[in-house]
């Protein structure tokens, strides 16, 4: 059994179609929509997510943010940044790892800092884990 998947971000349509399953990280956790969900409305995490197709083959992708609504068994997820794993630039992604790591580790870095830092470093992390 499958639902209508819409996933969109600030650039554009992502997906559209049918899907048998829909995993992603919430800000309260991790959720699995499936056909039949009820409505559903949540804020995005950051974390992997999956999407099984209908044809069953599954798709990871690194979801940072965002929103996901399920009405009248459609679902919606717009995020903030969604990227598959086959289009995520690991030496990009590493190296945005490592620049985060470096100004974590550096002495009297100000508070800003540290915070774009570790935000910086937790979307990296996501990106390497999902690419691999």
């Amino acid at each position: 059994m499958t639902f209508e998947l819409q996933i969109v971000t600030p650039d554009g349509l992502i997906f559209e179609g049918e899907a048998e399953k829909l995993f992603c990280r919430t800000i309260a956790g991790d959720v699995c929509i499936l056909a039949r969900h009820c409505n559903y409305m949540t804020a995005l995490g950051m974390g992997e997510a999956r999407v099984t197709m209908a044809d069953g083959t599954v798709r990871r992708a690194a979801c940072i943010g965002g929103m996901l609504a399920v009405t009248g068994g459609k679902a919606r997820l717009v995020a903030t940044t969604w990227e598959w794993a086959e289009d995520i630039d690991k030496a990009r992604a590493e190296a945005s790892r490592h620049r985060a790591e470096e100004i974590l580790a550096r002495k009297g870095a100000d508070a800003r800092e540290l915070e774009l830092a570790n935000a910086r470093l937790r979307r990296a992390l996501v990106r390497t884990s999902v690419a691999r």
